[in-house]
């Protein structure tokens, strides 16, 4: 079981949209499974389009969450609204072919039986939603407390380093 447990059983899909919100609890129990200091929102609204067993959603997830700085650990508060695809298929034994998935195979969850756990797919696109890197205003002061350089000071091998990065 999931801490957003929302199970959508197949024969029941209806032609309007599904509002999900989850509760304090769940919110709780997300920020300690995404190691956040808190999320204090999170609702999303999809909208089912079965074609036979496959099931396409799309939608919009919004959430409140605080998480820390990557460097000087001060909580920051975040809004997060992302658009959701995805597509939840059947589950089938896994070939050699599945090392190469297309693009289009990239957002698809799979489920066993009639139902599916729509929440869970929710709470994973939070999660890739989350910035892990995310720094506060306080982020250089606290570089320069323990003696590590800034972006603008880490000289010509960082520099060319990063623009490699950008290439990419």
């Amino acid at each position: 079981m999931s801490e957003f447990e929302r199970m959508i059983d197949l024969r029941e899909i209806g032609n309007v949209p599904i509002a999900l919100s989850a509760s304090a609890e769940e919110c709780a129990a997300l920020a300690a499974r995404f190691d956040l200091v808190a999320v204090e929102r999170l609702a999303a609204t999809i909208t089912l389009e079965p074609n036979g067993k496959t099931v396409n959603a799309a939608g919009r997830l919004i959430a409140e969450i605080v998480q820390s700085c990557a460097i000087s650990g001060e909580d920051l508060p975040v809004s997060i609204d992302e658009t959701l695809t995805l597509r939840f298929v059947p589950a089938r034994a896994a070939t050699a072919a599945d090392i190469d998935l297309t693009a289009e195979e990239l957002d698809e969850l799979e489920y066993t039986g009639t139902a599916f756990d729509l929440g869970e797919a929710v709470a994973q696109s939070l999660a890739l939603a989350i910035d892990p890197y995310l720094e506060g205003t306080n982020a250089n002061t606290a570089r320069h407390k323990v003696g590590l350089l800034g972006e603008d000071q880490a000289g010509p091998m960082a520099s060319a380093l990063r623009e490699l990065l950008k290439k990419n």
